[in-house]
């Protein structure tokens, strides 16, 4: 089975078993997040089976983003080239065998490895399992597949938790990399038999120079943000790595704009509902990176929950964003993109702004309704940017085209760990300082590297001191994530009201011929 961009109604014409495609892209997307935030709760275990050091633990969430970053633009421009099912089921076995492998190592430098392996795999598997999408669906019912494949892609944020607590509570700690196995083996049948082959037929010779740029320039500047928690945004590698990254991605645009036949066509920020959805979506991946980093350490340290309990506490954002993204498709096609992307951002941010009022001894009901506003928000927002930006591009360029939004989202999403990190590590070093005094040096630097640091040294002080300890500690916490989460939020309604003035609400779009006009064709002349 095996079709052309310009042949995409043979792919629309494969029944009922393009669904059951659907339900394997959805698995494709939903393994990559999941597998991100089930690490991030894995790591403690991880430092102890292992002997990981920090620098170790810190590399092997590193190690994967790096890869992932860096190779995001080169696979969607391969998949383009020589077919898009291939290239993602190539993926999938990437990231299948490397999770397996991962599961078995018994080093922390070999573990590091094979996260980079996974990596790799993740980088072909995320923009390709959405470029498909127009092959297989029309416009008509293209929204919905998108609301699909996103929601399952979000869902792995809050997941992650829930699935890595309970299986570090029954199982080895491998298990969190060998639970990959099953999806993967469910959704590589799935993509293989069932999603039509889609290429571009007039694809120009690969712009390998461009290729390289793109991969130095993204990499130097994900690894500089990498480096800055333990370094600071004043040290000479940090510093070095960002304005090289910076430099070069320079070039890499300059280089693009003057090229025959570049990697990636920029002429694509031309059409202003690429652009603001591209936007939407980057500020999205950054705020919700910030308030998963911060939502975490409260829900476990502060609230005392397991990894487990906090996994089920963040259950209402999954049940908001089921809402949210159910009738997405039906909301956009009678309010338009404009309303959906703008108002689903600012339902967002008020339930961030919601959630920025939780204290050390607020109840969960308070967390609970935050987060359900929060999933909600996003449900109606991010399915309707999506496709916006698919619909956006040229049939040719589908791979390229969300290969260059996901890549600004993983920037985004770097970006948001490092700075809203310093946010917090700023306010809760400043709030924490003034109650330290009395106590020995060696404790008072162990309680300012970390509310769960702070709780740990609390234990061995004498009880009214330790109890003062830990109050003073969740109380310096709880300060510096409200001042995370009023950032974000204020970022989101900024944004929110850009799109409100700058997306357009529809595709300009003939509705007698559907053909665009000429001011809204794609950069390569077909209908955006």
């Amino acid at each position: 089975m095996s079709i052309t961009t310009r042949e995409v109604d043979t792919g629309r014409n494969l029944g009922r078993g393009r669904w059951w495609a659907l339900g394997a892209i959805g698995l494709s997307g939903l393994v990559i997040a999941l597998d991100t935030t089930v690490l991030v709760t894995a790591l403690p275990t991880l430092s102890a089976k292992l002997g990981a050091t920090t620098s170790q633990l810190q590399w092997i969430s590193a190690a994967y983003t790096l890869a992932l970053a860096g190779l995001l633009l080169p696979a969607g421009v391969l998949g383009d080239h020589f077919g898009r099912r291939r290239l993602l089921v190539i993926g999938l076995l990437i990231f299948g065998a490397g999770s397996v492998v991962a599961s078995q190592m018994t080093s922390a430098n070999g573990l590091i490895l094979m996260r980079a392996v996974m990596g790799v795999g993740g980088a072909i598997i995320l923009p390709l399992s959405l470029s498909i999408l127009p092959t297989m669906f029309t416009p008509a019912e293209r929204p919905r597949a998108i609301a699909v494949t996103a929601a399952s892609a979000f869902l792995g944020l809050p997941f992650g938790p829930l699935v890595a607590g309970w299986l570090l509570t029954h199982y080895d700690w491998g298990s969190v990399f060998l639970i990959n196995a099953p999806v993967i083996a469910l959704a590589v049948p799935g993509v293989w038999f069932l999603v039509p082959e889609s290429r571009d037929p007039e694809a120009p010779r690969l712009d390998w120079i461009g290729a390289i740029l793109s991969v130095a320039g993204v990499s130097g500047l994900v690894y500089g943000i990498i480096e800055e928690p333990a370094n600071g945004w004043t040290d000479s590698r940090v510093l070095a790595s960002l304005i090289g990254g910076a430099v070069i991605l320079a070039a890499f645009v300059v280089l693009e704009t003057r090229r025959r036949s570049p990697l990636v066509d920029l002429r694509l920020f031309r059409n202003r509902r690429f652009t603001w959805s591209t936007i939407a979506f980057t500020v999205v991946g950054f705020a919700m990176t910030g308030l998963m980093f911060v939502i975490a350490p409260y829900l476990q340290v502060v609230m005392r929950n397991d990894a487990q309990g906090t996994g089920i506490r963040l259950i209402p954002m999954i049940g908001g964003l089921m809402l949210g993204a159910g009738p997405s498709d039906r909301l956009t096609a009678r309010l338009g993109t404009k309303v959906m992307v703008a108002g689903g951002l600012l339902v967002t941010s008020a339930g961030v702004i919601l959630l920025s009022q939780a204290g050390a001894d607020t109840g969960y009901g308070l967390v609970a309704a935050a987060l359900a506003v929060v999933g909600l928000g996003m449900g109606f927002a991010m399915p309707p940017a999506l496709d916006a930006v698919i619909g956006a591009l040229p049939s040719g360029q589908t791979g390229v085209g969300s290969a260059l939004t996901r890549t600004l989202q993983q920037i985004g999403a770097s970006f948001g760990v490092a700075i809203l990190g310093s946010i917090l590590n700023n306010a809760y070093r400043g709030e924490l300082s003034g109650h330290l005094a009395g106590l020995p040096a060696q404790v008072r630097d162990a309680a300012l590297a970390g509310v769960a640091v702070a709780a740990a040294v609390a234990q061995h002080l004498p009880g009214p001191v330790g109890r003062s300890l830990v109050r003073a500690a969740e109380d310096a916490y709880v300060s510096g994530m409200a001042e995370v989460l009023l950032a974000s939020a204020g970022l989101m309604v900024g944004v929110a009201v850009l799109v409100a003035l700058f997306l357009p609400s529809r595709a300009a779009t003939d509705e007698s011929t559907g053909a665009a006009p000429e001011d809204e064709r794609s950069p390569a002349g077909q209908v955006a």
